[in-house]
């Protein structure tokens, strides 16, 4: 390692910055640009060619400059408390930062929830039987946020009812990114009303409520949101031909979807109800 003479420095032991970087672990031209916007600069520039020389005591005052930048806190706020800060001024920053930072993992975690999400049900969209199949499964249970109830007007359009799900999403922070499922009182209200379940619920980890696991009557049907063509009446046949006793919610929710799949007509939804 190179110094420059410490007798013609005013006895202080100066060293490169080539020397410097490499003590300090940055980068030669991340140092010349602090010193251009003036948040670190060397000890000393060679009056003849500008060389920047550097004082080993400098690595604490990097120091301080490396942790606040491994945060992600900007470089000009740096710059302005560097000179002025005290224990107050950091911690007021610390807090700031923390609370960037529970919002941003939040983010993250909503974001990895969906993917993984999507991913399963993907994947279990690609090897269902196929649409029209209907059998006896076990099921695995799956976390789901519950809506209130919906109510259908004249028109018997779900869009408004799934509005109000939105609203009702968005004020409970539910992850509106996460595929959305029905939910049928019954059997009987889903032959009946297949298009209009009692509930919309949301696919999510941190739901606290279950989608129906165990024995399950399954079936699988191809089509745009709601079309259920005579599967209702086809699973509730199917039941009554094997003497299956179904209990509880039938539940809807779409393997592919317009994330994964771009005709309509080629959506695949799977039904499942307990039995007992």
């Amino acid at each position: 390692m190179k110094m420059k003479d410490a007798n013609k420095n005013g006895g202080k032991t100066l060293l490169t910055i080539k020397d410097f970087s490499e003590l300090s672990g940055v980068e030669q031209s991340t140092l010349r640009y602090w010193d251009d916007i003036g948040l670190f600069r060397p000890a000393q520039r060679h009056a003849d060619n500008s060389y920047r020389f550097y004082s080993p005591d400098q690595m604490i005052s990097l120091n301080f400059i490396k942790v606040l930048s491994s945060l992600n806190i900007p470089l000009k706020v740096i710059a302005g408390i560097s000179e002025t800060r005290g224990p107050e001024t950091i911690l007021r920053l610390m807090e700031q930062q923390e609370a960037g930072l529970d919002a941003e993992l939040s983010r993250l975690y909503e974001a990895y929830s969906t993917i993984h999400t999507l991913r399963t049900l993907i994947r279990e969209g690609l090897n269902a039987p196929g649409p029209g199949h209907i059998s006896v499964q076990a099921m695995e249970p799956l976390s789901i946020v519950m809506g209130p109830p919906t109510a259908f007007g004249e028109d018997k359009s779900f869009h408004q009812p799934f509005m109000r799900y939105c609203v009702y999403a968005k004020e409970n922070r539910v992850n509106l990114h996460s595929p959305v499922g029905g939910c049928f009182a019954s059997m009987d209200d889903f032959v009946a009303s297949p298009s209009q379940p009692t509930h919309f619920f949301s696919v999510s980890p941190q739901g606290s409520e279950r989608r129906v696991g165990g024995k399950c009557l399954v079936g699988y049907v191809q089509g745009y949101y709601g079309d259920m063509g005579d599967l209702p009446q086809r699973m509730a046949a199917y039941a009554a031909e094997h003497n299956l006793k179904l209990e509880g919610p039938v539940y809807v929710l779409y393997l592919l979807d317009e994330i994964s799949v771009k005709d309509p007509s080629d959506y695949l939804a799977q039904v499942c109800v307990a039995v007992k």
